[in-house]
């Protein structure tokens, strides 16, 4: 899923959230051979319905206006937004729908949405991190209401943690977050005890890993919890919160991984998706802001993917 609306969302000048991030994406494809080998859905907007099951309404008319009068940041500081940005942000959820109808009509088996802006901090009724609308908690809602899937599992390796994700489904038993991300980091949430509430009780599992950490403490924690969790919830989707900065030349964080460890473990996401969910995955772009790393880091996820 891509669409060249998503440039248009203009962040301004030296922002690391900037539409070059889709220009090296879509160049890598094209240079690997890729680009032509893969099924382009089209995208629509959402419609605000979809997007208001995870948002207040005020919230969404809240973005939409600080568009149209010409506000440049719309939270403490990070999140920068331009006229467009509110519908690019609707567009980029749409497609992010749009892949989940492509998914559950059997037109594709997996999609991947290469979509700004991103969305895993964005709150009920805060924008934060560079994000407007969280587009996999949007996409969870949808495949449950629109498509009558009982149970979500979403899988955020992210190098920061997901704050909005995990607070719109903390006390949710029908939708599993599960995140790895650097500890004591941005945004500051993310603790091993964070658990969930009520219904949601032990459906958030973090993985809060120290700077320096690398490919052998990520592969640890797939194989010794998170997929033991997944067999046990037994997902009918799986989405994957697809940040890449967890890279070793991301300049925003200090994580170790290579293009090598997204392919593994996109290999062991994908494996536990065909043993629950027929192998179906969403997967959304999110954070990756060295360019060369963030694309060459795509390509692997996708030729796996792809296979």
């Amino acid at each position: 899923m891509y669409h060249d609306r998503f440039l248009d969302h203009d962040t301004g000048t030296g922002h690391p959230e900037n539409p070059d991030r889709l220009r090296a994406i879509t160049a890598r494809l094209r240079d690997a051979g890729l680009w032509t080998c893969l099924q382009h859905l089209p995208a629509f907007p959402a419609g605000e319905e979809w997007i208001s099951q995870v948002h207040g309404e005020e919230y969404v008319r809240f973005i939409f206006d600080a568009c149209r009068n010409g506000k440049k940041v719309v939270d403490e500081g990070d999140t920068h937004i331009c006229s467009d940005s509110g519908e690019v942000a609707m567009l980029a959820a749409g497609a992010v729908l749009s892949a989940i109808d492509g998914i559950m009509d059997g037109t594709v088996k997996n999609a991947f949405c290469a979509v700004r802006p991103p969305g895993h901090h964005a709150e009920r009724d805060r924008a934060m991190g560079f994000c407007l609308f969280n587009n996999v908690a949007i996409a969870a809602r949808y495949a449950q209401r629109r498509h009558h899937l009982e149970r979500v599992a979403i899988i955020d390796w992210d190098v920061h943690h997901g704050n909005g994700t995990q607070h719109m489904f903390y006390n949710d038993g029908t939708v599993f977050y599960i995140s790895t991300h650097q500890y004591p980091f941005y945004p500051g949430t993310g603790s091993r005890d964070e658990r969930g509430i009520g219904a949601g009780l032990h459906r958030t599992l973090n993985f809060p890993m120290a700077a320096g950490s690398g490919e052998e403490e990520y592969v640890r924690a797939f194989a010794r919890e998170i997929v033991p969790a997944l067999d046990e919830f037994r997902p009918d989707v799986m989405i994957l919160s697809s940040g890449f900065d967890a890279h070793q030349d991301d300049p925003l964080a200090n994580i170790h991984l290579t293009e090598q460890t997204f392919s593994l473990l996109t290999e062991i996401i994908k494996t536990s998706a065909e043993k629950h969910c027929g192998g179906r995955i969403l997967s959304v772009l999110e954070g990756g802001y060295n360019l060369q790393a963030l694309s060459s880091c795509v390509e692997a996820h996708l030729r796996v993917l792809m296979q």
